[in-house]
């Protein structure tokens, strides 16, 4: 039977938009047993099971309106306030004391350092569970470098545009150096993977001495131009830029970082010898993530360094200039970069 002062209620909570689901449900099954229709048709009315139908028209023949909310749950009600949360989140988010040689939290520093503060006492593992509800990982960090250059968005925003129009006669190229990369051999060899089981690689390792890989990315097609040796001056840069010079013909805009070999006269002579068809963007300073290279050398290091041995320096620079040949042949493709790392301000954006 239904009361009459609450219809009104209950067909404002069927209909409105801020009511929850639950309620306008709950609400929805009282005025269809209000209209006449049996459980059974309710519950297929509504999509829900004929139990849930009888439990909510029996509370609320007990108790009205107010059977229709939830029951207070029941547990061990809570030891911390919720301003004591709070003020724990806060001091997660503060930088941990430098004393007693310590430096960064630990869930076991963190406990110690709220209790000394007057907050609470927590366990290591509630404090656990309350940092993981706040999505606070308080003894993990990402790194970061920031740029300090005055001219950062003019310098991104040109080599952006360069990636993504550049003028139809101008090969874009992305050019740095990998250096130190050294010709490690294992002293025993490693073990394949088995089920159950994962790979082995021998710890100790034999020192055969370093290369230095000099390469130019062609961001549009992928292709990669490279080459090795024990250094890499001005001298060597130069000789490589002449190989790129020999292999590209036309207009060629290369970015590149702020490295001292990349600067001075000699580029200024160089391009003299080229009939000043090169053009030189430099990334922003400690920006030099900017330039598309780095993307391939990462490829590099994971598909052809991290796991090999090599028993000379020269087999290092054979396999880094194989794996070059492999991956214009076969492997070879442009990247799809981003850059998100200002906002467009309304200016920009009119």
């Amino acid at each position: 039977m239904l009361r009459s002062a609450d219809r009104a209620e209950l067909e404002r909570r069927a209909r409105a938009a801020t009511s929850s689901q639950r309620d306008a449900l709950r609400a929805r099954i009282v005025l269809a047993a209000a209209s006449g229709l049996g459980s059974a048709e309710i519950a297929a009315q509504q999509r829900v099971s004929v139990d849930a139908v009888s439990k909510w028209r029996g509370r609320y023949a007990r108790l009205g309106i107010k059977g229709l909310g939830d029951r207070a749950r029941s547990g061990r009600p809570s030891r911390l306030t919720p301003v004591e949360k709070l003020e724990i989140v806060s001091l997660a988010c503060e930088p941990a004391p430098e004393d007693h040689g310590l430096a960064g939290w630990t869930l076991d520093r963190l406990a110690q350092e709220i209790e000394r503060r007057g907050i609470a006492t927590i366990s290591r593992s509630w404090l656990q569970v309350l940092l993981a509800r706040a999505e606070l990982r308080p003894h993990k960090h990402k790194m970061w470098l920031h740029s300090v250059d005055p001219t950062f968005r003019e310098k991104v925003t040109a080599i952006v545009d360069m990636y993504l129009s550049p003028p139809a006669d101008v090969t874009v190229l992305c050019v740095d150096e990998k250096t130190g990369m050294q010709a490690v051999e294992r002293k025993h060899p490693g073990r394949p993977a088995a089920p159950g089981r994962l790979a082995r690689r021998e710890y100790e390792y034999i020192r055969h001495g370093t290369q230095s890989l000099l390469a130019a990315f062609d961001p549009r097609s992928g292709e990669v131009l490279a080459c090795c040796g024990r250094t890499r001056t001005g001298d060597d840069l130069e000789a490589f830029m002449e190989q790129v010079a020999a292999a590209v013909p036309g207009q060629v805009c290369v970015i590149w970082d702020n490295l001292n070999i990349h600067h001075g006269k000699r580029w200024e002579r160089f391009n003299e010898r080229h009939d000043k068809r090169f053009r030189f963007l430099y990334t922003p300073l400690h920006a030099s993530w900017v330039n598309q290279i780095e993307l391939w050398f990462g490829v590099l290091q994971r598909r052809c360094l991290t796991r090999a041995s090599f028993k000379s320096a020269a087999a290092l620079g054979q396999a880094v200039l194989a794996f070059a040949d492999y991956w214009n042949a076969e492997a070879g493709h442009p990247f799809r970069w981003s850059f998100t790392g200002y906002p467009a301000t309304e200016d920009e954006a009119a």
